[in-house]
């Protein structure tokens, strides 16, 4: 039965190909260059297209990004604050981080208090709560503070590339086409660092799971 509280971790059975980048407890993702975040500022790139600035940090091992996708939805708040002591406060482990309402009590720690989490309780994210997760986004990254995310399974982005995670976490910066397409920050990607995925296929990915924004 799905439930917000699944963890999220990559898979520790062998190593996995996830949209160009390979992890696994044997080879750890190398924190790429970062991407300078300038402290809540939000770019308009143009009508119906907003970007929370922040900084790009790849998860170190399988089991961190959890503590990766906090750490990048900090930067947008021109906090710097380590992996591993976002780890202790999540309760991370080599089994992941429990779920979004750790994320959520975290970046509240650190904010204020300016995040919450919903969830989207069944497989198959409902029109509604498509919806709701555009709306989200976009009030989120105009706020400079950008979405993480705990997903499962199988999605596609925009230019189809198949991306698979038993478990993982991951953070929603930017968007576009008035936040039905929104643009992803994978700390499991260091090559890639950000893809663009339509917000249904990110609900649906989110399905039985949950998010904090």
């Amino acid at each position: 039965m799905n439930t917000i509280f699944r963890n999220g971790l990559l898979s520790v059975a062998g190593l996995m190909m996830t949209g160009g980048a390979i992890i696994g407890p044997a080879v750890a993702a190398q924190a790429a260059p970062a991407k300078k975040a300038s402290g809540s500022v939000v770019s308009e790139k143009g009508k119906g297209e907003r970007r929370a600035g922040y900084e790009y940090q790849a998860q170190p091992n399988f089991f961190y990004c959890g503590p990766a996708s906090t750490r990048i939805a900090l930067s947008a708040e021109g906090k710097a604050v380590s992996q591993d002591e976002l780890a202790k406060k999540l309760g991370t482990t080599v089994n992941g981080t429990d779920s979004a309402i750790d994320i959520t009590r975290v970046l509240n720690e650190y904010t204020g208090g300016k995040y919450k989490t919903t969830e989207i309780s069944n497989d198959v994210a409902s029109k509604e709560q498509i919806e709701r997760l555009r709306t989200d986004v976009k009030a989120a990254v105009d706020a400079g503070e950008p979405v993480v995310a705990n997903i499962l399974g199988v999605a596609v982005d925009v230019d189809g590339v198949e991306h698979s995670y038993p478990g993982h976490y991951l953070t929603v910066v930017e968007y576009k086409d008035d936040g039905s397409t929104v643009k992803i920050a994978d700390p499991a990607d260091p090559d890639t660092q950000e893809y663009w995925m339509d917000v249904a296929d990110l609900a649906n990915w989110i399905a039985g799971r949950g998010y904090s924004s």
